[in-house]
């Protein structure tokens, strides 16, 4: 029987030749589901069973909460409205552009840390612990212990990590609403900790759904003792990462669409650990003059 001829038979003729598959058919391979699918999907802690829960069955229904959340939607929309008027970011035209030094996080209460959130290796079942509370001189201070070992799932082979970040800022109605840093080009942060190296992440837009686990990093030394320390890194100085890997191709940091900034610690000595931030802020050094500190490949080289 050839295999055109299976779709012109009867019902019950083509359920037997299912049950008895054409020779034809044995070297047919079944669909493989793309490595690339697998690594980009979302992580799930070994031994831990799969959340098929629906999207809307996740959430939680409360009129009262929704009652609120309106006001507060349309109370930024209002906001959006406005704040053109006056100017950019709701600030005078000739302020905007004459700015040249900016704090984007400033931590002067309890309100100011709200928008972070931390995280360590427990997600991945590890023993790593991270906290984030106000310091005594009104300041963030984080603080927590790491721990190296790996946990005894036997799939995780490295472990030891603890994170700070920023929450994405929303506009109305949960839109996306990103930092315009284009006019600066130097970060500027006043910080005081006990000698470790952290690195700093910033996150920007992506245009494509593979792209959403690039970071820019560059590392943030430290130097210990009572003293604060400012520090000033330029962008240039930023490389972009996936995962942890540095990418070959490499390319300027996006100012004009930044979402998040972060901090993490992973340098393998275990034990407790502190570091406090007065403010976060973006500055214009007309001293530095460089674009980026990287080799750029070219995509389509001169013949």
């Amino acid at each position: 029987m050839s295999f055109p001829k299976i779709f012109h038979l009867p019902p019950l003729r083509v359920l037997s030749s299912i049950h008895n598959p054409h020779p034809l058919l044995c070297f047919i391979a079944p669909p493989i589901v793309p490595r690339r699918t697998l690594i980009q999907s979302g992580y799930r802690r070994p031994g831990q069973p799969r959340d098929d829960k629906l999207p809307w069955q996740k959430i939680s229904f409360d009129f009262w909460k929704g009652l609120e959340g309106i006001k507060k939607h349309f109370r930024l929309l209002k906001q959006e409205f406005t704040d053109p008027w006056i100017g950019p970011e709701g600030k005078p035209i000739l302020e905007h552009m004459l700015e040249q030094n900016r704090v984007v996080w400033e931590f002067r209460g309890s309100e100011s840390l709200e928008g972070w959130t931390v995280s360590s290796d427990k997600e991945i079942g590890g023993q790593s612990e991270v906290y984030l509370k106000l310091g005594k001189n009104n300041t963030c201070f984080l603080h927590g212990t790491l721990c190296s070992a790996s946990p005894r799932d036997g799939e995780t082979r490295y472990s030891g990590y603890c994170t700070m970040r920023s929450k994405q800022p929303l506009a109305s109605f949960d839109r996306k609403k990103h930092f315009d840093w284009s006019s600066f080009n130097t970060l500027h942060l006043r910080i005081r900790g006990d000698g470790r190296p952290w690195m700093i992440n910033v996150t920007t837009e992506n245009y494509f759904s593979h792209q959403k686990d690039d970071i820019y990093s560059y590392f943030l030394y430290t130097r210990g003792g009572p003293y604060w320390q400012d520090v000033k890194i330029p962008f240039s100085k930023f490389f972009i990462t996936h995962r942890g890997r540095i990418h070959d191709d490499q390319h300027p940091l996006w100012l004009d669409k930044v979402n998040t900034i972060g901090f993490t610690l992973g340098d393998k000595a275990d034990g407790p650990f502190q570091l406090e931030i007065d403010f976060i802020g973006v500055c214009k050094d007309y001293a530095h003059t460089e674009d980026f500190a990287y080799e750029m490949y070219k995509r389509n080289p001169e013949v």
